[in-house]
């Protein structure tokens, strides 16, 4: 081995034992910590980590800007308020909670008193996507502790200043013993993932989810997945064509569509096509004028990404489809974009597209889009526009998805009251508020006994045994 080589492995197992030993760290400080970290603690540092964001809120904005290109206002919406939003929820709520739940007896259990505990699952590993760095950083984190656990946060390297922001934040705010960042590439994932984790919170690709998964499958750790998918949008003959104008133009192209629950493509009935793509376009022009350098649209997160939609758009126009609108790129920035005539033959009708290129499917038939939805994997979201109720019912009633946005797009994300996740191929587990907290709980029952009748009928079998088991059959059976 020559001396770089031998170098850059002497620093890979530095950085490896440097994990272990954060990973060591936080599994004796849980160990110590499970009897004493009750509801007062986790609001406590549910305020620190509050207070620390808005003491970052212009460092927060400088970063992304650095990442992203990211427009402030943007920032405030989508990282800001939300990962605020999800710390008051939590704290206000924390206390009913926690209460341990009471189960009534069955007849089997008659004489015994149940409930079920909501207890801390341990030492938990968060790993952060790129396309929101802070809040699906954050965001996950709120949930962990709320919970009452420890948690070490992987950042994405896509997004350095984010990640370098997080890490000073955590580091300013927390205990290491609690709450540890780890920076770093896929080297550190991987060290990270050898680890026996009780709970890994992993959003991302379906494909990397898999990688998690198996790795998790060696320890047993649970998990939770946030992915993705190519979320369908339905525009019905009786939609109201502006607002949903509106709702599209912003659920697609804010951060450039680099957005999960982004709408992928969208089913235009035949009869009101031409009247929406005019309030769409209308709409996209109002928002980002032209496109091109706008200040009110993110930038691509990298080149390579940048070249990759390129690299969509290229080979859907080179097979046949139409662009309606944009198609202009230069470097990182990429304009709003609508295409028509899409084939299968086409990469872009089978990639989870994540940026702002939209393809527009014109249908006559319900029966037709229903059919293509449920021919692919199940998305992490679908939205529906249509004024008739009956119509609308019957589309969510014959697919599956995460989630369903009915005359709107992405608010479900922000809904603390309600789960947030997929299904599938989409993900596995919900988040936000209370299944937050819950996929971050064990649910433990305890079962206590004051004067069951269970032990009448313990071995050995006797004349009398038996005939209770067969009075319990004919009652129970």
């Amino acid at each position: 081995m020559n001396r770089l080589g031998y170098k850059m492995s002497k620093m890979a197992q530095m950085d490896e034992d440097h994990i272990g030993a954060a990973f060591a760290h936080q599994r004796a400080g849980m160990v110590a910590r499970r009897h004493t970290f009750g509801l007062r603690e986790r609001r406590v540092a549910l305020d620190d980590l509050a207070t620390a964001i808005k003491q970052n809120e212009a460092a927060l904005v400088a970063a992304m800007a650095a990442d992203f290109g990211k427009p402030k206002a943007e920032v405030i919406l989508s990282e800001f308020i939300p990962a605020m939003q999800e710390i008051r929820h939590a704290s206000r709520h924390l206390r009913r909670w926690m209460r341990p739940r009471r189960a009534a007896p069955t007849l089997v259990t008659f004489g015994t008193s149940a409930r079920v505990r909501a207890e801390a699952r341990g030492v938990c590993l968060i790993i952060a996507p790129w396309n929101y760095p802070f809040l699906l950083a954050i965001g996950p984190l709120v949930s962990a502790l709320a919970a009452g656990n420890s948690a070490i946060i992987k950042p994405s390297e896509m997004t350095p200043a984010t990640s370098a922001l997080i890490a000073r934040l955590v580091k300013e705010t927390f205990s290491p013993d609690l709450v540890t960042v780890i920076e770093g590439g896929v080297d550190a994932s991987q060290a990270l993932l050898a680890l026996p984790f009780d709970h890994i919170f992993f959003t991302g690709s379906p494909a990397v989810g898999k990688i998690v998964m198996a790795a998790a499958a060696k320890t047993l750790a649970s998990v939770t997945l946030e992915l993705g998918g190519k979320s369908p949008t339905i525009i019905g003959p009786d939609a109201d064509l502006k607002s949903a104008a509106k709702w599209i133009a912003f659920g697609k192209f804010s951060n450039a569509g680099q957005t999960c629950i982004a709408p992928d493509h969208v089913f235009v009935h035949r009869s009101v096509k031409d009247d929406f793509l005019a309030a769409l376009s209308e709409r996209i022009a109002r928002s980002y004028g032209d496109g091109k350098n706008s200040a009110h649209l993110a930038h691509i997160v990298s080149y390579k990404h940048a070249e990759r939609l390129v690299g969509l758009l290229d080979d859907a126009v080179s097979k046949g489809a139409q662009v309606i609108l944009g198609g202009d790129a230069q470097g990182r920035s990429m304009a709003p974009t609508l295409i028509e005539a899409i084939t299968p033959e086409m990469q872009i009708d089978h990639e989870e597209i994540f940026g702002p290129i939209l393809p527009v499917v014109i249908y006559d038939d319900i029966a037709d889009v229903i059919r293509q939805i449920n021919a692919r994997p199940k998305p992490l979201a679908l939205y529906i526009f249509d004024k008739h109720r009956g119509r609308t019912d019957d589309v969510i009633a014959a697919t599956s998805s995460g989630g369903v946005g009915v005359n709107l797009t992405s608010a479900q994300f922000v809904h603390h009251r309600i789960p947030f996740g997929g299904v599938n191929g989409s993900g596995m587990g919900a988040a936000h508020g209370y299944f937050g907290f819950r996929a971050f709980s064990h649910q433990r029952p305890v079962l206590t006994n004051h004067f069951s009748v269970l032990s009448l009928i313990f071995p050995p079998y006797t004349g009398r045994a038996k005939r209770l088991i067969s009075l319990f059959r004919r009652v129970l059976g």
